[in-house]
């Protein structure tokens, strides 16, 4: 009789768990699942229009001085943002740092 009690008690534990188990629940012992985390919770910046921006909307755009963004604001108008590079605007690496921050919209 005494391995029957003990058994029940090594078995009930197991059985209490078993439904939560059995439905996909995780047992009341083990820890709270965290919510997923989205890296789209800052809205992103906007894109900076090489065709109408202005002086001082430029020049915080890395590689982008005083200098620079009077020669795009010269350039324009723009058919793409690579056109900075083609008409020797701005060096290839400084396009390579500002590429994803900029577009040139059409009228």
């Amino acid at each position: 009789m005494r391995i029957h009690a003990l058994m029940l008690g090594l078995v009930l534990p197991l059985l209490l768990t078993a439904p939560a188990l059995s439905q996909g629940m995780a047992p009341a012992t083990a820890p709270a699942a965290k919510p997923a985390t989205t890296t789209a919770s800052a809205p992103a910046a906007a894109l900076i229009d090489i065709n109408s921006a202005t002086k001082a909307e430029l020049e915080p755009l890395k590689g982008i001085g005083p200098v620079r963004a009077e020669a795009i604001i010269k350039g324009r108008p723009y058919k793409g943002k690579d056109e900075l590079v083609q008409k020797k605007i701005v060096p290839a690496n400084v396009y390579a740092d500002i590429k994803d921050q900029i577009i040139a919209k059409q009228k």
